[in-house]
């Protein structure tokens, strides 16, 4: 078969009631749980296909078909088994581009390829293929993993893919050097472990794995301590994740380059240039909040041990310890509003000396800084005046 070969396959096969375009699709290998062997407690993909690569979704369903396992494509999300018939079909069919798959090149074929030289020394009896046919709520591990992949991975922009119902789906587990242990297991054998000095390292116990478990960040992006990231965060390539009280939570993260200090809480994202200082907190919709994801815009600050519950836009600063929430009321002067108007003609100037609002009126408004006066303990919204810049040697 020549390539010419292969899209005329491709395109028979894509025309056929086998095939259906795919949202994501790949090759996983699963952990499971040693009491119930048949439960799946973590799933590493080698490559992640989000919304790319249909042709060669259609070369791994049609050698599903050949090889003779379950190829039902009518549901949301199709989990098969790996046999190595599936592999041999799967190389035949890509066979014009098998000498190319090296780098960046066909790495499906990649897949493939280091798969048969597994198949040769080992069962393939851990390793799924994978394919989202719809951004439905998850029904398995498989899936709940293979979009968190595409949210690190960034292929999929944050908060735009369906996990309803993921906490239910991934197993509360101990995890030790990376690798889930069910929790039942550890207390059926705890005796016998401890007493044989075998009783595993635990770093921490949770649904989710660290981020740096599954994701190779861009070389200009620091983690200094990998505790820090939750896998399905996304950080852009410069970001600056620093120990101490700061934290990204799934399906949160940056755009850009980012210094980060503070909390990032799940479906929060930050802007390129913004730096969330030292102990600062960005509420998420899992933090008691309306449930409304917060955005905080472009070269923004928030001050050290700061909070805030509303979107901020571009070009805003938090000072320290100010907790800017959607019913906090805050007090603008005239001279100010004025001003504030000019970079958001959508805020409304009532004309008063001082005119309060809530935090929810401020929401989303550009170039805002946000104090609290020192005499009077009111809060306050002025025009900024400062431009927030990151330091470029660090990012």
């Amino acid at each position: 078969m020549n390539a010419a070969e292969f899209d005329k396959a491709v395109e028979i096969f894509q025309k056929s009631g086998d095939y259906k375009e795919p949202i994501a699709f790949g090759i996983a290998r699963l952990d499971r749980a040693k009491n119930a062997g048949e439960r799946v407690l973590q799933a590493t993909y080698a490559h992640v296909n989000y919304r790319e690569n249909y042709k060669s979704a259609a070369a791994y369903l049609n050698a599903l078909k050949l090889s003779g396992e379950a190829c039902d494509v009518s549901g949301a999300e199709l989990i098969a088994s790996v046999s190595a018939r599936f592999i041999n079909e799967a190389l035949n069919l890509f066979e014009p581009f098998i000498d190319e798959a090296e780098g960046d090149r066909h790495r499906n074929v990649q897949v493939l390829l280091s798969l048969a030289e597994i198949g040769a020394e080992q069962s393939l009896s851990d390793y799924r293929v994978a394919f989202l046919f719809a951004d439905e709520a998850p029904k398995t591990v498989e899936a709940v993993y293979l979009k968190l992949y595409a949210l690190s991975l960034g292929k999929a922009a944050l908060r735009s893919l369906n996990l309803d119902g993921a906490f239910g789906i991934l197993p509360n587990v101990a995890w030790a050097g990376g690798e889930p242990i069910d929790l039942d297991w550890l207390r059926e054998n705890e005796i016998d472990l401890k007493l044989r000095g075998e009783f595993p390292n635990i770093d921490y116990v949770d649904k989710f794995p660290r981020y740096l478990r599954h994701i190779i960040p861009s070389d200009n992006t620091r983690i200094l301590d990998g505790s820090k990231v939750r896998f399905g965060a996304h950080l852009a390539a410069g970001t600056t994740v620093m120990p101490g009280a700061s934290y990204v939570n799934f399906n949160a993260g940056t755009t850009g380059a980012c210094m980060v200090e503070g909390r990032i809480s799940s479906g929060a994202v930050v802007g390129a240039g913004s730096d969330i200082g030292g102990g600062a907190s960005i509420l998420g919709v899992l933090s008691g909040t309306s449930g409304k994801p917060v955005t905080i815009g472009k070269n923004t600050l928030l001050g050290a041990n700061s909070v805030t519950g509303v979107p901020l836009g571009d070009g805003c600063i938090v000072d320290a310890g100010i907790a800017v929430l959607e019913g906090a009321k805050i007090a603008i002067d005239a001279k100010e509003a004025i001003e504030i108007a000019k970079a958001n003609p959508s805020f409304h100037v009532s004309g008063e000396q001082t005119q309060i609002v809530k935090g929810a009126d401020l929401a989303g408004l550009h170039g805002i800084h946000y104090r609290v006066n020192s005499q009077t303990g009111r809060m306050q919204a002025f025009r900024s005046k400062r431009e927030v810049k990151l330091n470029a040697d660090l990012h």
